[in-house]
């Protein structure tokens, strides 16, 4: 008996840290459409190499099903191999899965539209998306740069209307390549253009949301067209490449944590029930699988009406990504309030 339990010990030992966690119960809410999506997924931003891999897995394994990327993040071939491992292991099966990429502004062409598409297919190795969006409303010049840059060393924009693109992609829809369409950064005049023209309607605007920017007008506009938000860096991305020393924290916000010690939970589960709470879908991203499973715990416990609203007062107007290259695009969303 004594070498059967030290063998045990042993072999506990060696059993990857991620499956020793539990697996995490995620809420999920409705599109408009009658179609599902986790409440809580997983951003994929700066996630690259061999460490994505290792994220997605992480993440699948502790209970995380929704997985949201673009082709601009230069992260949709490992995601693939993640994601085709994991179904390969049988973790998971595809259709638990829910697959969110992007349509980059080089693209916004209607007969690139498609194009696009297939080409993160193929890097994601699946046959079909759960969600595609228009990842900005504005068009960069049909080149091979993410960012093609003139002679000036200014972005070279396009002129494409994102109502043109808007019409592609519901053909990709109509052909049973993605389940739901949206669209990312577009403010309320620009969502009111494509619910104008429009024969699917969007089902999310993923937008930058958090206390210091609640975009509370927008989700307010959103909801009364029956579109949900997707919350982008609600964290306040502490960790994105061009911060200064003088750039708020909001994890580190003295009332933020004031908040949390009074729910003993984190700063980061705080503002993350702040965005579910409010309806929104949330994508944090993490490359600690500790901070991965503490994000899922955030269904256990309920915000006030009074600390939603006092999170509210937080707004500082203070953007993560005020994409300031494209601010003279005709299209660049954020000249209007919201």
């Amino acid at each position: 008996m004594f070498f059967l339990r030290k063998a045990l010990v042993i072999l506990q030992n060696f059993i990857p840290k991620h499956l020793k966690t539990t697996m995490s119960k995620i809420e999920s809410v409705i599109f408009s459409n009658g179609n599902k999506i986790p409440a809580l997924g997983l951003g994929t931003w700066k996630s690259k190499g061999g460490t994505a891999v290792n994220i997605i897995k992480d993440a699948v394994r502790i209970g995380y099903r929704h997985i949201d990327t673009s082709p601009v993040y230069g992260n949709e071939k490992e995601i693939g191999q993640a994601i085709t491992e994991l179904v390969s292991e049988n973790v998971v099966k595809r259709e638990d899965l829910f697959i969110t990429s992007k349509l980059w502004n080089t693209r916004h062409r209607p007969d690139l539209v498609e194009e696009a598409l297939r080409k993160t297919l193929s890097d994601l190795q699946t046959t079909y998306l759960d969600l595609y969006l228009i990842h900005w409303p504005f068009a960069f010049k049909e080149l091979e740069e993410p960012f093609p840059e003139g002679p000036d060393g200014k972005v070279q924009f396009s002129d494409v209307d994102y109502v043109d693109t808007w019409k592609a992609m519901e053909q990709l829809q109509e052909k049973g390549l993605v389940r739901n369409i949206g669209v990312s950064n577009f403010n309320s005049k620009q969502l009111s253009r494509v619910l104008d023209n429009c024969k699917i309607k969007p089902v999310t605007n993923q937008v930058e949301c958090h206390p210091y920017l609640p975009q509370v007008k927008l989700s307010e506009f959103c909801k009364s067209k029956d579109i949900l938000i997707t919350a982008y860096s609600p964290l306040g991305s502490p960790d994105r490449p061009w911060a200064q020393p003088g750039d708020p924290s909001l994890l580190e916000d003295p009332k933020v944590k004031e908040i949390a010690a009074k729910y003993k939970k984190s700063t980061a589960q705080v503002v993350l029930r702040y965005q579910v709470q409010r309806g929104h879908i949330v994508i944090p991203k993490s490359a600690s699988i500790v901070r991965l499973e503490e994000n899922t715990k955030i269904f256990d416990f309920q915000l006030s009406e009074e600390d939603i609203k006092l999170l509210h007062t937080f707004d500082r107007k203070w953007r993560v990504c005020p994409m300031n290259s494209s601010v003279e695009h005709k299209d660049y969303p954020f000249h209007d309030e919201f």
